[in-house]
C-alpha cells in the first residue's frame, strides 16, 4: 500500500510540474525546425504561424531550415530535441507519411517519436500537361494514356518523392501505364514539360496558377476530394473519372514525444487560434491551402490513415530510397 502512495505522489507531483511548466510557457524562444528548404510550403506555413505565435507570446519562434534526405535530415533533428515545448516541427505528408514507407532503415518512427499537435493546413496538387498535347481535362489525358500504354510520359523530382507516388497512384486506380521519367530539379521539370518531351507532371497549387496563367501549361484536374477554392472550375480527378482519387499536401506542427500534455495542448489551441485569424485565412487562401481543424488526437488519426495509403503506393510502385 505503502508503495502505491508512493507512486500516486510521484505522478501527482509531476502533473502539476507539467502544469506549472505550462503557465510559464513560453519564456523563452521556441525553435521551429523545418525538414525542407525556405521557400516551400512547409517553411512558408512555418513562418506564418511562427510570426503570429511570436506576436501573441512575446518570444521569439525561430524557424529553423533543415532540408535533406527528402526530410529525413530535419525529422532526425526534431525527435532528439529536449522534450519540453520549445523544440517543435513543422512536418508534411512527405517526412511524416511517405518517408516510413519508403526508408527502410530510419531512425526515426513518426509515430513513436512525435507527439502531433496541430493539422495546419492541407492543398491538393494541380495535374498539368502540355498546351501542345492538346487535352483539356483529365479524363481526355486518361482515355489519351489508355490508348497508347506506356507511351505518355509523367516527370517527378525523383524516385519516391510526392510527384512520383501521386502519379503512381493514379496510374495504379485509373488502369492506365505511364513511363517515369525523374528529374533532379523542378526547373528542368518545367522546362521539359512545357516543351513536350514529357507529357504529365503534378506542381503545387501557387507554382501550378503562375505557369497556367502564363499559358505555357494546361491545368487538368486538381487532386483532392473537391474542387478547390484557388482554381473553382477546375475539376478534381475524382471527377474525371477516378472515383476516390484524393491526394493532399498537409501540413501540421509536432513535437517530440514525451512534451508535457499541457504544454502540447497550449501549442494546439494558440495554433487554431491563430488559423481563425481572418488574415491567416486569407493568407493560407492565397497559397491554395485549406486552413486545418480538430483535435491532436484526429490528427493523429489521420496521419495513420495516410501512413497506410501512401504504404500502399510505394509497395505499388517499387520505389525505395535507402
Amino acid at each position: 500500500m505503502k508503495f502505491f502512495s508512493i507512486v500516486a505522489l510521484f505522478l501527482a507531483t509531476s502533473w502539476c510540474g507539467a502544469v506549472s511548466a505550462a503557465e510559464k510557457y513560453p519564456d523563452r524562444p521556441i525553435r521551429v525546425v523545418v525538414p525542407f528548404s525556405a521557400g516551400g510550403s512547409a517553411d512558408v506555413f512555418a513562418r506564418a504561424v511562427g510570426q503570429k505565435m511570436s506576436e501573441a507570446w512575446g518570444q521569439q519562434v525561430v524557424i529553423d531550415n533543415r532540408a535533406g534526405s527528402g526530410g529525413v535530415i530535419g525529422t532526425e533533428i526534431a525527435a532528439t530535441a529536449p522534450r519540453d515545448g520549445y523544440t517543435l516541427m513543422m512536418g508534411n505528408t512527405a517526412n511524416i507519411a511517405i518517408n516510413a514507407a519508403l526508408y527502410k532503415k530510419l531512425k526515426v518512427d513518426t509515430v513513436r517519436d512525435f507527439a502531433p499537435i496541430a493539422l495546419v493546413a492541407s492543398a491538393p496538387y494541380v495535374m498539368v500537361a502540355p498546351v501542345s498535347l492538346g487535352v483539356t481535362n483529365a479524363k481526355d489525358f486518361i482515355a489519351l494514356a489508355k490508348t497508347k500504354p506506356g507511351q505518355l510520359n509523367y516527370a517527378s523530382l525523383g524516385s519516391g518523392s510526392a510527384s512520383h507516388l501521386t502519379a503512381e497512384l493514379l496510374q495504379s486506380m485509373a488502369g492506365i501505364k505511364m513511363t517515369h521519367v525523374p528529374y533532379k530539379t523542378l526547373g528542368t521539370v518545367l522546362t521539359d514539360l512545357i516543351a513536350g518531351q514529357v507529357q504529365l507532371f503534378y506542381l503545387g497549387m501557387v507554382s501550378a496558377q503562375s505557369q497556367i496563367k502564363g499559358g505555357r501549361l494546361r491545368a487538368i484536374a486538381v487532386t483532392g476530394p473537391k474542387r478547390s477554392p484557388a482554381t473553382p472550375d477546375l475539376p478534381t480527378v475524382a471527377e474525371s473519372g477516378v472515383p476516390g482519387y484524393d491526394v493532399v499536401a498537409w501540413y501540421g506542427l509536432f513535437a517530440p514525444t514525451g512534451t508535457p500534455r499541457p504544454i502540447i495542448m497550449r501549442v494546439h489551441a494558440e495554433t487554431n487560434r491563430i488559423l481563425a485569424l481572418p488574415d491567416m485565412r486569407e493568407r493560407l487562401s492565397a497559397e491554395g491551402a485549406e486552413v486545418g481543424s480538430g483535435t491532436p488526437e484526429q490528427f493523429a488519426a489521420y496521419i495513420k490513415t495516410e501512413m497506410t495509403k501512401w504504404a500502399g503506393v510505394v509497395k505499388l510502385s517499387g520505389a525505395h530510397a535507402d
